[in-house]
């Protein structure tokens, strides 16, 4: 029997075994990019974190069985600001903005449609964008104010927030102290300071719509709708999973159910949601004002993408991380040390149970990684069993032998030179001519390698960091 994977779900605030609508199509809904500028790397928590569940999911139920959407929004304030700023259209920048995201992300090891959807088959993983989901979201929209859950005013569509009884469930936020804490500018045509946007009108060169509601202006969507309308196309009224960062429970991740349910009638949107938590830099929070604002590429430009997937599993996914350097190079030696336990043995049929059952309670990572480090010691099997385990993390995809060659061609190292001083390090040793060990040695560190002796008298050589 499969593991009893569980789950800690912020609607009901507990841990609960998860079990999907249908085990032969489990679906999730991840929260995506909004393409407007280089993802940082708080952006990469969530995109590493639940491509790790997706692979879990993936794992316990069937390839076959599970279906991924994670959305990329393209129209918003943001985007029609920077894209005015550099003088381009805004969809050369969302087309720019999204090639450069998944050149991060793939180089973080994060699986892609292409990885796992087959010619002929229904896709298993979709990535929507806003712009190609308007019809849906003006639907929704005409059924919410049909339903009398949205109304018109001064060319905009709000949400009625008071008539939704049930709004602030996922948020544990009484109506009263929300209506209270909104009433800061409160725009004059809304009924309720907490109404929020389903459609607006667009300002001259922005991106716009025929409006729906009867609207004769043209306009653009609210942000919080195109999840609600993305979600249920591709994975139904009601799924499995809603998964995005701490930040969106309030208001998107709430806007989205109010949405969803009273459009369909629902009693709810997903039946488990989860969030990751926040991340801070060297004990900080994140902000370019205090200079330690980070993006993806900024830190795959020092650091492999191994290594920064590592670093952010080593932390459980809804505990905040502090993103270290020195965080970076214990992941590091981590992997050294993985690589080497693991060689060029091929990967088990599967992951060991140890890793399996800690991922099945609430992705426990650390308990996971430190499982695997009991197979970095021993032989064949457990190397077969260790890659086979990091293999699950999306981590070890190389022999040792291939990653060698890699950090070799990265750092621009001369083999032949290397191979010269490790000789002239040896002859220097067998002649008890420490000096000259010793100057071998330090021209090898200078040039970036690390040097291993074995018991044998044989010498092994690395790239260091």
């Amino acid at each position: 029997m499969a593991p009893m994977l569980r789950l800690y779900n912020t609607l009901t605030g507990a841990k609960e075994a998860f079990a999907p609508i249908d085990p032969a199509r489990v679906r999730m809904y991840a929260c995506g990019p909004t393409v407007y500028d280089a993802a940082h790397i708080g952006n990469a928590r969530p995109i590493i974190v639940f491509d790790l569940l997706f692979r879990l999911l993936r794992h316990l139920y069937g390839p076959a069985h599970v279906t991924y959407a994670r959305n990329v929004t393209d129209v918003d304030d943001k985007i029609n600001a920077r894209a005015a700023e550099r003088g381009i259209t805004i969809r050369e920048l969302t087309d720019g903005t999204l090639e450069q995201f998944h050149r991060d992300i793939r180089d973080l090891g994060i699986l892609s449609p292409e990885d796992v959807n087959r010619p002929g088959e229904p896709p298993r993983f979709i990535e929507p964008r806003a712009t190609d989901h308007i019809a849906e979201m003006r639907a929704m929209i005409d059924a919410l104010v049909a339903g009398g859950h949205a109304y018109v005013a001064e060319g905009h569509v709000l949400f009625d927030v008071p008539a939704m009884p049930e709004y602030g469930r996922l948020s544990k936020r009484p109506l009263d102290e929300m209506e209270a804490g909104a009433r800061v500018e409160v725009a004059p045509y809304k009924r309720s300071p907490l109404d929020f946007v389903l459609w607006k009108p667009s300002k001259p060169g922005e991106p716009s719509w025929p409006s729906p509601a009867g609207i004769a202006e043209p306009g653009r969507p609210g942000w919080h709708i195109e999840c609600s309308a993305m979600s249920a196309k591709h994975l139904g009224k009601t799924f499995d999973i809603h998964a995005g960062g701490i930040d969106l429970i309030f208001p998107h991740h709430e806007n989205e159910v109010a949405q969803s349910r009273c459009c369909f009638g629902t009693p709810v949107m997903a039946n488990v949601w989860l969030h990751n938590g926040f991340l801070q830099v060297e004990g900080e929070k994140m902000s370019k004002s205090l200079g330690n604002f980070i993006t993806i590429r900024d830190v795959l430009n020092d650091w492999p993408g191994e290594v920064v997937r590592l670093t952010m599993l080593k932390t459980h996914y809804r505990q905040p991380i502090d993103w270290t350097l020195r965080g970076l190079e214990e992941a590091s030696r981590v992997l050294d040390r993985w690589y080497n336990a693991a060689g060029d043995a091929p990967a088990a049929d599967a992951a060991p149970d140890s890793v399996i059952d800690a991922l099945c309670d609430d992705l426990n990572t650390p308990a996971a990684i430190n499982a695997l480090h009991g197979f970095a010691g021993g032989g064949s099997d457990e190397a077969a069993s260790l890659r086979a385990g990091a293999n699950l993390f999306g981590l070890l995809a190389r022999t040792r032998s291939d990653r060698e060659q890699d950090q070799v061609a990265a750092a621009g190292i001369d083999v032949a030179a290397v191979e010269a001083l490790i000789a002239e390090r040896r002859a220097a040793r067998a002649a008890k001519d420490w000096a000259a060990s010793d100057r071998a040695r330090d021209a090898l560190a200078a040039m970036g390698v690390s040097v291993k002796d074995g018991k044998d008298g044989t010498s092994t050589w690395t790239v260091s960091r």
